[in-house]
Order: structure tokens, then sequence, then C-alpha cells
């Protein structure tokens, strides 16, 4: 009985804190993407000469996206709200399942109970909100490189790459997780995530040549089609220099941070190159980090630090970090004037980040938490 009522409390927290922030969003991005798609394949115009009516923001992602998202073009939108919402909360489920159901058998704990609080919890977790809530993209991503890095990449398969170069068709930032496979040489996995990038590329090529022409020469570079660098929202290394007064520079500095990060990031993988989980963490922490933008619905790809940190020795740092992103302290600092110690405050996602790359834990489970995962996955 306390079982139950602990699950469903959870359950009503979570649904509260999803529609309080649904409130606020009204699925602004579902909306873009779908007068984007009917613009497109209904009214016969440019898909990225599309703006939604009174904001600056279009369609941003390349045109294979859009073929993958045409559907939207003979739906209605409440439909199209529905299947996001629904395919999000789906995915986010399966991630649970496959990064922490090992550390729960493990554990020993009651196991369709501890999966559960941790399907909540992961639904409770602030970027996952947003994403429900703009209607994004961003775990279904997730859950195609995962299912890859977890199911053909660590296992060796023939068709290892092939979610990583989907992933990277849809939408162009997945493309660290092809450097991922460069640092630890694994070369079959990097041919063929580069060449289903390609070939899903090349399709939408010939398909779109016109649209293709526009997002490589033009609508890729224009930043203002995402909106500004220096909103809170945008909680990469960018966004935080952005938020500094230093104009001049800026751009300097962020190149130079970048190539600390990588630096950083590529010397960790590089010494644990058999540890595919860690390496799944950490270059999803790369990718939040040197991103231009990476508004905070893109942090979802910190979930498996997360994880990883909780069941390798780091519950302080995981947990701490999962609290805090999640309590929406960050927002404090949304307005000017803005309140003390925002350099902290307003930036909780960035600095958090900074410690996952460094201190996320790096090493490969035993052979018992292996075969478990196996048993889970089976």
């Amino acid at each position: 009985m306390k079982r139950i009522s602990t699950l469903v409390g959870l359950a009503l927290l979570t649904v509260g804190a999803i529609v309080f922030t649904g409130l606020r969003n009204e699925y602004f991005d579902s909306k873009v993407y779908y007068g984007a798609v009917q613009y497109w394949f209904r009214d016969g115009g440019m898909v990225y000469d599309f703006l939604r009516p009174g904001t600056p923001y279009g369609f941003t992602y390349p045109p294979f996206a859009g073929l993958v998202m045409s559907p939207m073009a003979y739906l209605p939108l409440w439909l199209v709200a529905a299947v996001a919402s629904v395919a999000t909360i789906a995915t986010t489920a399966a991630l649970m399942w496959w990064l922490a159901g090992p550390y729960i058998r493990q554990k020993g704990w009651p196991f369709r109970y501890a999966i559960a609080i941790a399907m909540l919890l992961a639904l409770l977790f602030e970027p996952v909100r947003e994403t429900i809530t703009f209607g994004q993209v961003n775990t279904l991503l997730l859950a195609l490189v995962t299912a890859d890095m977890l199911f053909g990449v660590a296992r060796g398969r023939k068709w290892a790459g092939v979610g990583i170069g989907l992933a990277v068709a849809i939408k162009l930032t997945p493309g660290v997780f092809i450097l991922y496979l460069l640092v630890t040489r694994r070369w079959r996995a990097l041919a063929t995530s580069i060449g289903s990038a390609a070939a899903a590329t090349l399709l939408a090529g010939a398909l779109f040549p016109d649209q293709s022409r526009e997002f490589w020469t033009s609508a890729l570079w224009d930043t203002n089609r995402v909106g500004l660098l220096y909103y809170l929202s945008n909680q990469s290394e960018r966004g935080l220099l952005a938020r500094l007064p230093i104009e001049t520079v800026e751009s300097r500095v962020w190149l130079v941070g970048v190539v600390a990060t990588l630096a950083a990031w590529g010397w960790r993988v590089f010494r644990a190159p058999d540890d595919v989980v860690g390496g799944l963490a950490l270059t999803g922490v790369l990718g939040c980090l040197i991103s231009p933008v990476t508004w905070i619905h893109h942090c979802v790809w910190l979930i498996p630090a997360l994880v990883r940190c909780v069941e390798m020795g780091r519950p302080y740092l995981g947990i701490s970090g999962y609290v805090l992103m999640t309590s929406h302290l960050t927002w404090l600092w949304e307005k000017r004037p803005r309140p003390p110690l925002e350099l902290l405050g307003g930036n909780i996602y960035v600095w958090f980040s900074l410690a996952l790359l460094f201190w996320t834990p790096l090493g490969t489970r035993s052979s018992s938490e292996i075969h478990e995962s196996d048993k889970i996955i089976a």
C-alpha cells in the first residue's frame, strides 16, 4: 500500500508539473513545425521562408527532418501534439529501462516498482517536461542514439552507427557521436554512421533540391532563426558567455572554450574506449556544452550522465544535478534587473554540465551487470 501511495503521489506531482509548464510553453515548437510543414507540403512554399506569425522563429532542421515530419501536413494540430507527447513519454520510459534497469537489478530492488519511480523522476526532470510542453523531438533522438550505442556499437553489430547517422540527418547536433566513434576508433560504425547520414541527406536533396540548397547555403548559418544567444534558456558555454559583458571577444573566448572542452572530452573517452555507456553519457554532455544554442529542453542529453553518476559511485553529483536542474531555480534570473549571483544561478545547467564532463565515472560494468542488462533487454 505504501508503494502504491508513493507512486500515485509522484505521478500526481509529475502531471501537475507538466501541466504547469504546458501553460507557459503551449506546444510552441510543435506549432512552428506544423506551420512550416503545412506551408511546404500543402501550400507549395519554401519551408525555410516560413516564420510563425508574430515571431522570428521558423523551421531550423535539415530537409530530411521535414520529410520525417511530413505527415503533420495531413493531421490536425491537436493530434500532432498528442502524438509528440506520447512519443516523449514512451522514449523516456525506454531510456530509463535501458540505463537504470541494470542498476536496479544489481541492487535487488523490486524491479517494477523501482523502474516506475525512475520513469516518473525522469518525466519530472525539467528538460523532459519542457520537451513535452514545447512539443520537441529531443528524447526521440536521444533514444535513437542510445539504442544504437547500447545494442549496436557496444555489441559490434554490423548495423552499428545507423541510428547515429539518422539522428544527425534529422538534427545536426548528434554529430558529436560521430566524433566519439572516431576517437574510440570504431571504424566500421564510423563509416556506417557517416554513410547513413549522407544517404538520408542525399535522399532529401534528390526529393527537395530547392529546400536542400536553401538550408545548406543560407538557413543553417542564420542564427537569428533559433533565437537570441543570451536568452537564459540557452544553457551552453556560448550562452553563458553571451550573458557576460564581453561582447567584443565573446566569439573568440567561446572558440577557445570549445577547443578546451573537446580536448577534455577526447582525453577521457580515448582512455576508456570499451565503456560505451560512459561514452554515451560523456558525449551527450559534450553536445550540450559546445553547441552554440542549447535550450533547456535540449539538456535531456544529460540524463545518461546523471544515471551513470548515481550507479557508479558519485550519487552526490547525479542527485544534486537532478534536483537543481528540476527545481526551475534558473528562471529566477530570466528578466532584468536580475538578482545577485546571476553568474551562478543563471547558468546552473552549464556548471553541472562542466562538472559532469570532468567527474562522470568511466569504466566498464562488471560481467554480472552486463548479464543483467542483457536479461532486461531480452
